[in-house]
């Protein structure tokens, strides 16, 4: 359903600030024309975003990332109908930079501002690429969040499963931080997952209500196997990095799956959908789609562009009819 504000046919210029990457993306009349992306390389070294260093860096970034996305789409400022900007959940500062650029743009130029909730949108970058069968269970898992939706249509869901204290994504990061291993987590540990063991270790599953998650007992879990390990061979992490992290994965897409796998069995979907950072793993994208294969469901998962932090699946996200339900996914 197209937003009330826009006209059939509109250009949308999107910003997203809402942790540590500046994003800008123009689409026009359903089409992504651009997405430029600039990252924050300085927090790997603190090993994970620093607050304050990530909305000065917004500020010194997100006016040549718009102007690149202006460039790239070949459309100027006064062709613009709209602009859509996060306006929520993240990190407060990085927040404000894209809120306040987009406000004075949209005065500026006498155009709607549509604050987007960042959660929707990761989820309405699945119809980026393609169109959806509803109704659809959703797994949106990012560094932040992790949530089971189930979407009714394109403007009607239901979460029917939270974590209920840390998200996957700082699991892999903190996990990634214990080894020594670097930030951001997930991909260091899924390159060396690739040539590991996966049956090398097996971590318990935290016991969770319903469809819920929990990850902070697996990262503890870790953190006191490797503690009592080294103790009797202090190069244990350095012998086998590789199957450590490769049984590390295995188990926390395990436990993603076994809630989807749960959720199935209550609720008549005709598709699956993945979304969010994490949905970059590729053992977890295989995994899905293997589950779908099972159920005979159709499985959604964005292009690797549009599963991080990105302005094109604000815009989308824009472009549609989704302000009345902002909080829903807060």
């Amino acid at each position: 359903m197209t937003n009330p504000l826009l006209k059939s046919t509109s250009t949308i210029l999107g910003i997203e600030s809402s942790c540590d990457d500046t994003s800008a993306s123009v689409i026009q009349n359903g089409e992504i024309r651009s997405n430029i992306i600039s990252s924050q390389e300085i927090h790997r070294k603190y090993g994970g975003v620093v607050p304050e260093l990530a909305s000065r860096a917004h500020q010194s970034h997100i006016i040549p990332v718009i102007n690149e996305a202006l460039e790239t789409a070949k459309v100027s400022k006064k062709d613009l109908d709209a602009i859509a900007v996060t306006q929520g959940p993240g990190l407060m500062g990085s927040l404000i930079v894209g809120l306040n650029t987009a406000k004075g743009l949209a005065m500026s130029l006498g155009i709607p501002l549509i604050g987007v909730n960042h959660l929707r949108a990761h989820v309405s970058a699945l119809q980026i690429e393609n169109k959806i069968e509803y109704p659809m269970l959703c797994l949106l898992v990012s560094g932040g969040h992790t949530q089971l939706i189930l979407q009714h249509n394109e403007n009607d869901a239901e979460i029917m499963g939270s974590t209920i204290d840390d998200a996957v994504g700082e699991a892999f990061d903190k996990g990634s931080k214990i080894m020594g291993l670097g930030y951001p987590g997930g991909p260091v540990i899924a390159k060396l997952a690739e040539k590991g063991n996966r049956d090398f270790h097996t971590f318990p599953d935290s016991q969770t209500k319903d469809l819920d998650f929990s990850f902070s007992g697996i990262k503890t879990s870790l953190l006191y196997w490797l503690r009592k390990e080294l103790e009797i061979n202090s190069e244990f992490l350095n012998e086998y990095r590789e199957d450590i992290c490769a049984s590390y994965e295995k188990s926390l897409v395990n436990m993603l799956l076994k809630r989807v796998k749960k959720a199935l069995k209550i609720h008549n979907v005709k598709s699956l959908g993945l979304v969010g950072g994490v949905s970059a793993n590729r053992l977890l994208r295989n995994e899905m789609k293997e589950m779908g294969n099972r159920h005979n469901l159709q499985v959604y998962i964005p292009s690797f562009e549009y599963c991080t932090d990105n302005a094109a699946m604000i815009a989308k996200a824009g472009e549609q009819n989704h302000t009345p339900e902002l909080n829903l996914y807060l």
